[in-house]
């Protein structure tokens, strides 16, 4: 993934002052929306905030509290007491104080993404690029902004290589000064190694213990392989002082057997179930390895779809460092920041192939090396990679002004809603075309084509967030303590109904039956509806055919409210190429509020 040996400062410096304004952008996009409940999350992340309500409710730090069997110790208690702290033990329960840290921890990163390009690449544009990159990457965006542990073990498990990376572009002569290897080992003293041990120990008090394997092979590996030439006396120290550094790690992580009053749950809970789990493979594991679900050739590309919409240009660095391994140009990389990344990206693929439950989400820790090595390289990919990126990103912002004009068409999205959108669609497709028509500009094009994507789908799901995706402030009033029935297709997806109805029993009941799919039961929907009116105060229906919707149970319920959602699941043939252009056919519903009649 890297070039050949030659100097990274070959690029010209341009005009600095676009990449701030586009740095600046990128910042702002990451707080733009942060408390919409259609911003790009997992659906793990219901689950979480289901657990740290109920855990600020009992008073408690420990232990969890969840209503979800087999998911009360789901993830180290870290996560839960960031969400305490930051929601004032559940008085300021939003989305926005829920996820907010999440933002801090990944522009953070981003920070020493593009600190770290600069001490390697020497130019600040290049800073520049490596921290607008990350950010624009799909995974980070995604998973960087929600309430999940993507973004803070992202940070901790990473101090200790930037540790590293440091010392190593100070030996860089382009400093006017090399520090000596001698003076690089001496800076990993015992008390190094304890500092970032319990570092990393953060880390995995927010995700799991399992993490210490691929950090501390990671940091083993770069350690080693930063002395010229690697020494098997040099090996022993470096294997020392990280296991040192992860019995640390370790330690800090079993303070929650520690502290919490039930060690035993979390035995069997999180060490077997969750992690344990994930070892295991239906089949066998080398069916699953080669022929499964998640096969390793899939994880192999890992990196790229990381980069979401930046998957060609990942793939082009991807191709470009295997031809440059092939020359034999890794000699040159050893004991250098280049190497360094490389050992990173490397070591984490390799150790996450060995589960038999494998996902691009668990390299995320790693992308932080991908977008230091794409801006190196920046100017020496082949610019037809930008170009498929272009074409991509104006396709997709196409559909989403169209969804916005039909949505508007609908009532759904006000004027101010609809402008809105159109105007980050059109930044977007204006820096494709210039980017296509001019090729000076494809590369810088890039970008911002790419953040606008997310600006605009951030404005585009803004009115559904607003009036139109709530109910009104007298039905919220009349709805207090009461049991209410809520649609739930995911582990905790009732959860969101919190925050849309407050101060309520929510007992949920499978969503697919609203959608007239399989209902795994001998009722048809509406005898489903009629028998949850029956035990319940009130039920949340979801209508799939908003045309031609007449709520069954009339005139034996009465509808308080409605608001419009967009479908999660649809039904075979619902969505095709001939209706794709008519979102109106098969993206919204309407939810309906219904009481039985008095």
């Amino acid at each position: 993934m890297v070039s050949d040996p030659q100097p990274l400062t070959s690029v010209t410096e341009r005009a600095l002052w676009p990449w701030w304004v586009l740095l600046f952008c990128a910042v702002g996009l990451y707080f733009f929306g942060l408390s919409s409940p259609y911003a790009p999350t997992n659906g793990d992340e219901m689950v979480y905030i289901h657990i740290a309500r109920l855990t600020a409710a009992s008073g408690h730090w420990l232990p969890l509290v969840s209503d979800l069997d087999h998911m009360r110790n789901t993830k180290p208690p870290l996560l839960f007491w960031q969400a305490i702290a930051s929601g004032d033990w559940g008085a300021q329960g939003t989305l926005f104080s829920l996820r907010w840290p999440s933002v801090v921890y990944t522009l953070l990163s981003a920070a020493a993404v593009g600190w770290m390009t600069l001490r390697i690449g020497v130019q600040w544009r290049t800073a520049a690029v490596a921290a607008i990159a990350y950010l624009a990457f799909f995974s980070t965006y995604r998973y960087g902004r929600a309430y999940l542990t993507s973004a803070p073990e992202t940070f901790w498990l990473a101090l200790p290589l930037w540790y590293l990376l440091l010392q190593q572009s100070a030996a860089a002569p382009s400093d006017g000064h090399r520090q000596s290897q001698s003076d690089q080992r001496s800076a990993w003293s015992v008390g190094t190694y304890t500092v970032c041990g319990a570092l990393m120990g953060v880390g995995l008090l927010y995700k799991s213990f399992a993490l210490i394997a691929p950090a501390a092979a990671t940091l083993a590996c770069a350690l080693w392989l930063s002395q010229a030439p690697p020494k098997l006396r040099g090996l022993v120290r470096v294997g020392v002082g990280v296991s040192w550094a992860a019995l640390i790690a370790l330690c800090v992580f079993a303070l929650w057997f520690v502290v919490d009053p039930d060690p035993g749950a979390i035995w069997q809970e999180f060490v077997i179930g969750e992690n344990a789990g994930k070892l295991q493979a239906s089949g066998g594991y080398w069916h699953a390895a080669l022929a499964g679900d998640n096969p390793l050739w899939l994880q192999a590309l890992a990196y790229p779809e990381n980069a979401g919409l930046l998957l060609p240009v990942a793939l082009g660095l991807c191709l470009y460092g295997l031809r440059a391994g092939w020359r034999g140009h890794w000699r040159a990389w050893v004991g250098k920041p280049q190497g360094t990344l490389l050992v990173w990206l490397i070591v984490w693929l390799l150790v996450f192939c060995i589960p038999s439950q494998r996902s691009a989400r668990y390299l995320i820790p790693a992308m932080p090396a991908f977008a230091v090595l794409l801006a190196l390289h920046w100017e020496r990919l082949g610019r037809g990679w930008f170009a498929v990126t272009l074409v991509i990103a104006a396709l997709a912002l196409g559909m989403l002004a169209r969804i916005a004009w039909v949505m508007h068409d609908m009532g759904i999205a006000e004027d101010r809603n609809l402008w809105t959108t159109l105007f980050f669609a059109g930044i977007g497709l204006g820096a494709c075309v210039a980017g296509m028509l001019k090729p000076a500009w494809t590369r810088d094009a890039t970008l911002p084509a790419c953040l606008a994507l997310y600006a605009c789908f951030t404005a585009m799901t803004a009115p559904l967030s607003g009036a139109q995706g709530e109910y009104d402030s007298e039905v919220k009033a009349r709805m207090h303590g009461l049991r209410i029935a809520v649609p739930s297709g995911f582990n905790a997806q009732y959860e969101r109904f919190e925050f849309l109805l407050p101060g309520n029993t929510l007992l949920p009941y499978a969503a697919k039956n609203s959608d007239s799919a399989a209902l795994g039961t001998d009722l048809v929907p509406e005898q489903r509806l009629d028998n949850l009116l029956q035990n319940h105060d009130a039920v949340v229906w979801l209508e799939p055919d908003v045309a031609n919707s007449r709520v069954s149970c009339l005139p034996r319920c009465v509808v308080l409210g409605q608001r419009w959602h967009v479908k999660s699941r649809h039904r075979a043939g619902e969505v095709n190429l001939s209706n794709l252009w008519r979102p109106q056919e098969w993206l919204f519903g309407k939810e309906l509020l219904i009481v039985p009649a008095p």
